[in-house]
């Protein structure tokens, strides 16, 4: 395994830069995830990590050695895309040892190491099936095989189950993870998919208009937002609009049209100032319906409401605007009506934006 880094990587496209100085640096054996919504320069960062575009600027290095100007099959790393681009005329066998043949390796030793990546992922005696009678998560795991094969010491993954239905999905990433740690590879994973990268991820960086906005792991990114952007982009979350009253330490009091709200302050060397405008962010699941609890306290009415088994989606019209509430494993379900609802959500779980 070797760890990953770029080191202020541009990408221009005529008059379009796709990456703008991205800096970022990827742990030996970390399973990492790009994250972000379509365009924000995901995909052309691990093109330029794989080899497969050349950046404009800044460097790649694997392990400490600058493979910036190596071709694709020289940085010891295998890309699994989208699209799986699986050979539809050989079998799966012959798929997966196609990069061996390329290489020129000794038939017995492709048989022996086609063998241990079919069983490592868990297509034992499949070897002899053709594509076309596999299902959608088999020829996934045929792509992931046929990059395991080479023995990469880095595996890069571009969105690799976009095209398999919810159960396979998350049949799968508990799969990739378990490929990553066992085989002892640093991986890199493009996606836009929020719960794909809180459930798989060591650690993730958020992308935005060719720029990281945020580096951490699921739980420090989801917890502490930093800009209204990561704080939208990762779950769900109601902002709230308001001018600051006070600061103390990393809580700041904020007026808003519901009240007095106390929250975190998470960006870094960032203190507020009297008066100025800001964001508040609280998550659905934050919020407690007629808890008895009066910290951050503001009421409303319940306006629509959706059953999704294990939790329920309400939507509380406030003076501050509608309000999104999750409640899991509800042993009430409420009905949408006129009855005042009192909402409560602890200080530490509102978080303080810049507007």
């Amino acid at each position: 395994m070797d760890a990953i880094r770029a080191d202020s990587i541009v990408k221009q496209f005529g008059t379009v830069r796709a990456l703008d100085g991205v800096t970022v640096e990827v742990a030996a054996g970390e399973l990492f995830f790009l994250l972000g919504a379509s365009g924000c320069g995901k995909t052309t960062l691990l093109r330029c990590i794989a080899g497969l575009e050349t950046p404009t600027s800044g460097t790649i290095s694997f392990g400490g050695k600058d493979v910036t100007q190596l071709p694709p099959h020289k940085r010891e790393a295998a890309m699994v895309f989208q699209s799986y681009a699986l050979w539809p005329h050989l079998n799966v066998e012959r798929n997966v040892a196609f990069g061996l043949e390329e290489r020129k390796v000794d038939k017995a030793e492709v048989r022996r190491r086609v063998g241990e990546a079919l069983e490592l992922v868990h297509l034992n005696g499949m070897g002899e099936r053709g594509i076309d009678q596999l299902s959608g998560g088999q020829q996934q795991r045929v792509a992931l095989a046929r990059a395991l094969v080479v023995r990469p010491k880095c595996l890069l993954l571009d969105e690799p189950l976009s095209n398999l239905d919810a159960k396979l999905r998350i049949e799968m990433r508990r799969e990739i993870r378990r490929i990553v740690k066992e085989g002892g590879l640093t991986g890199i994973y493009v996606t836009h998919d929020q719960e794909e990268a809180l459930s798989m991820a060591d650690r993730m960086a958020i992308m935005n208009r060719g720029r990281i906005e945020q580096l951490g792991t699921a739980e420090e990114v989801y917890r502490n937002p930093r800009t209204p952007f990561v704080s939208g982009f990762i779950g769900e979350t109601n902002l709230l609009r308001g001018n600051v009253i006070e600061v103390r330490g990393e809580y700041a009091m904020i007026d808003t049209s519901a009240g007095p709200l106390v929250g975190r302050v998470t960006l870094p060397e960032w203190v507020p100032s009297h008066g100025e405008q800001v964001l508040l962010s609280v998550r659905p699941e934050a919020w407690r319906m007629d808890s008895g609890v009066r910290e951050n306290s503001i009421s409303g009415k319940i306006v629509d409401r959706s059953y999704l088994g294990q939790r329920i989606q309400y939507l509380v019209q406030t003076a501050t605007g509608p309000q999104q509430v999750v409640e899991l494993n509800p042993l009430v379900v409420r009905d949408p009506g006129e009855t005042i609802v009192h909402l409560s959500a602890r200080h530490a779980d509102v978080v303080v934006l810049q507007a």
